[in-house]
């Protein structure tokens, strides 16, 4: 019998270091110690002290003593308690899948053998950490859970560790340059200084000032690290003694403060003095920003009052160089993060200046004109950058819905964000996320609208796919009623659409069949492409299901070529999974590879799961039909990996089970359990890369040959004649043209230049074209 995918897990979480990591050599053993003995300890202690540096150190140590099972959440971010769950859920790469609560799926998870989870950040959602820590311990027997917070979670059983300031020099008994290097505090000083000034050492000129620094810094790891960055514009006796000056001048205002957030506090005084006014509006009207932000949304936010727009660029890098803003790397645009201490620190100026919630409100105007474009732009070429921009953006997002929330007035335009945003957030998982943040808008949205009548169906949609079919009927039965007195053409094929998911999620595909019909033709006499390529890709499904496999392509077929019309990517992945399900079920197996194959290249450009499990899971029977048993048994471990990485499975799906079971039988009886096993278990350890490469048959993408110092693959002639047609400009249906072969092979070229290129668009094959030819004229 097949194990179940639970089994499987893929390794843990923990990012690498951006800096070094210094001493703390005694609290690194007591840490470890402890985990030996307790199954829950929090690391205590003021902000910047270092407790998310060691706890991270920490778990690298001992992972391997959980399987490399360590797992790592940050909270900081997180605004809204009743998401910590899903937050958790996230970093195990567990997506929503079915009526299974994501609480379950994280237990699941975390119960399948030794791991070491480490929550950090948890001083400002206590109880709800607190709730899901109990719980998670009671039940996963071999959880070890490591916190960081201000204060503990109050748990039985919980041992707590408060993690120390480093130690310091006395600037009075400071004899010479070696007595002082030993200390941590100095060490890390002298760390940060380096990568400021390279040279940097301590030495006879120095060492004396550099121990009044630290000293005077209490040994807080962060407040060392933000003096380390003055050595750009000061020297280290001008910083000693400005330093010694504003602990005078702010003794008294921070005196109700616990000493070391004095400190902390007069050092970030000291940066908001250097800063000019403007600097210090802009640092204040960022601090409504959750997570990262690019120049555009500052811009937006920042301007105005003191502030033009034109000065923010000037102004973002002045705060960059005064390491106010912090420039995330890796990303195609700049984009921009605070401290959370000095997010803080521009809250609380904000608030006093009175600017807070003018902030806010512009953040939030920003942010529903990115979801109104993404509504409009969404279906098109560009739709794996706008999925990259909504990943990154979904912090912002949550604050600009909770200000919705709990403004007065402003329900409705939080409910059409949301509603606008309908894809992205199914795309990524966000099922129970998206349900709540529709609860909370719709009680105060409560009278007739098509906000609301598009989000009451939109909570149907989501509740269908998780399973939950009282929550759906009563969200249609209210659709309805509204639709009658207000609903447009649009929404009423919306509605007629839900209605076929309800009846096809109910295995009543006869009911279905005629409802996905009725939606399909509202939709084009609405004309509405995203409405018609939703339905045609269930209505073809429907219909194949029901054993009229030729009606069943036809409507996927339409699904596609409109979908390639407009350049979509989305749609045609699951269409062209649906068109394979229904090969397969018709013995047409070599048809049913194509499209697979071409689904896969196609999901994997969205990071698409739940499209790709479906894709890789078919692919395994049409191998398997194809006698290709080995082959078979391991695109089943690949299949298994990414079920799990969504925290689904083939058996919630009756008739899509029944295969899986026919097909695993019939493999493992070719195979034998021992053979089948182990290749089953050589496509579980694939990378996702790897997998997806596998199950395409194809070359690495060019960037991992490139790490490897490889070269490029070379192209055939023919997509090479294709790649010269496309930097001309052609459209796939021009190069099916003028080359006399279908739209759909053109296609498939296409995406078999992007697979092997390492690309994700047509200009970049234009380019790449352009190069070789200026390359060959040289």
């Amino acid at each position: 019998m097949a194990r179940t995918t639970t089994e499987r897990r893929s390794a843990g979480n923990l990012p690498a270091g951006a800096t070094s990591f210094v001493g703390r050599r005694h609290e690194l053993t007591e840490v470890k110690r402890l985990l030996s003995v307790y199954r829950l300890v929090t690391l205590t202690g003021p902000g910047g002290v270092g407790k998310t540096r060691l706890a991270m150190r920490a778990a690298a140590d001992v992972r391997r003593a959980f399987h490399d099972q360590a797992w790592f959440v940050d909270l900081g971010e997180l605004r809204e308690p009743n998401l910590v769950p899903q937050t958790v859920a996230e970093q195990l790469e567990i997506h929503e899948q079915s009526s299974r609560p994501v609480q379950g799926a994280v237990v699941e998870r975390l119960g399948a053998g030794p791991t070491l989870l480490v929550l950090d950040n948890c001083e400002h959602l206590v109880d709800a950490c607190a709730a899901l820590v109990n719980t998670l311990i009671q039940v996963c027997p071999e959880l070890r859970v490591v916190a960081t917070s201000r204060q503990s979670l109050g748990l039985v059983g919980e041992c707590t560790y408060a993690v120390p300031p480093f130690e310091v020099p006395d600037p009075e008994h400071a004899g010479s340059p070696h007595a002082v290097a030993h200390f941590d505090s100095v060490r890390l000083f002298v760390a940060r200084a380096a990568a400021v000034l390279p040279s940097f050492e301590v030495d006879q000129s120095n060492y004396q000032a550099l121990a009044r620094i630290c000293h005077d810094l209490d040994g807080i790891p962060l407040a060392i690290e933000l003096t380390a960055v003055r050595l750009r514009s000061l020297s280290l006796g001008q910083i000693a003694d400005r330093l010694t000056e504003q602990h005078r001048l702010l003794g008294e205002a921070t005196r109700g403060l616990p000493p070391r957030q004095r400190t902390l506090r007069a050092l970030i005084d000291w940066s908001h003095e250097l800063c000019s006014e403007p600097e210090r509006l802009v640092w204040a009207r960022a601090s409504v920003f959750s997570g990262s932000f690019d120049l555009d949304a500052v811009e937006h936010v920042a301007s105005g009052d003191g502030v033009a727009e034109a000065d923010v660029l000037g102004l973002v890098d002045a705060l960059v160089d005064k390491s106010i803003f912090l420039r995330d790397s890796g990303q195609a645009v700049a984009r921009y993060r605070m401290l959370d201490i000095t997010r803080a620190y521009g809250v609380e100026k904000l608030v006093a200046e009175g600017g807070h919630e003018a902030a806010r409100r512009r953040h939030r105007d920003y942010f529903a004109g990115v979801t109104r474009r993404f509504a409009a732009e969404w279906l098109g070429p560009d739709e794996p950058a706008w999925i990259n921009r909504l990943w990154l953006e979904h912090p912002n997002l949550r604050v600009a819905f909770d200000y919705c929330a709990r403004q007065e007035g402003e329900a409705e335009p939080g409910l059409r964000m949301v509603v606008q945003l309908a894809d992205f957030l199914s795309l990524r998982g966000y099922h129970t996320e998206t349900r709540m943040w529709l609860d909370r808008l719709l009680a105060s949205a409560t009278g007739p609208s098509h906000e609301r009548l598009s989000s009451l169906m939109l909570d149907a949609w989501f509740a269908l796919q998780q399973g939950d079919a009282g929550t759906a009927r009563s969200s249609l039965r209210e659709s309805e009623v509204l639709a009658a007195r207000i609903g447009s053409p649009e929404e009423l094929a919306y509605l007629a659409h839900l209605r076929g998911m309800e009846a096809l999620v109910e295995a009543d595909v006869d009911r279905a069949d005629p409802l996905f019909g009725e939606a399909y033709e509202r939709f084009r006499t609405a004309g509405s492409p995203r409405g018609e390529m939703l339905t045609l890709f269930l209505y073809g499904l429907t219909v194949g299901h029901r054993g009229q496999a030729e009606k069943g392509r036809m409507l996927l077929d339409t699904c596609i070529d409109k979908s390639v019309r407009l350049g979509d990517t989305f749609w045609r992945s699951h269409a062209l999974w649906a068109h394979a399900y229904i090969d397969v079920a018709a013995e047409e197996p070599d048809r049913a590879e194509r499209s697979c194959k071409e689904s896969l290249r196609l999901g994997r450009l969205l990071a698409d799961r739940t499209a790709m499990a479906f894709s890789l899971e078919t692919l395994a029977w049409v191998e398997a039909t194809l006698g290709r048993h080995g082959r078979a048994a391991t695109l089943f471990g690949v299949a298994a990996s990414v079920w799990e990485s969504l925290g689904g499975s083939p058996e919630f799906y009756s008739s899509f089970a029944q295969a899986h079971h026919k097909h695993v039988a019939g493999v493992r009886e070719a195979l034998g359990d021992s053979a089948y096993e182990q290749a089953f278990e050589q496509g579980h350890r694939l990378s996702a890369a790897q997998a997806v490469d596998f199950a395409l048959e194809t070359e690495r993408p060019r960037d991992a040959r490139q790490s490897a110092g490889e070269q490029p693959p070379v192209l055939t002639r023919r997509e090479f004649q294709i790649a010269e047609l496309v930097a001309e400009g052609l459209t796939n249906r021009d190069i099916a043209a003028r080359l006399v072969i279908s739209t759909r092979t053109a296609e498939g070229h296409v995406e078999n230049i992007l697979t092997k290129l390492g690309f994700s668009s047509r200009t970049q094959i234009a380019a790449w074209v352009t190069a070789r030819r200026e390359s060959a004229s040289r």
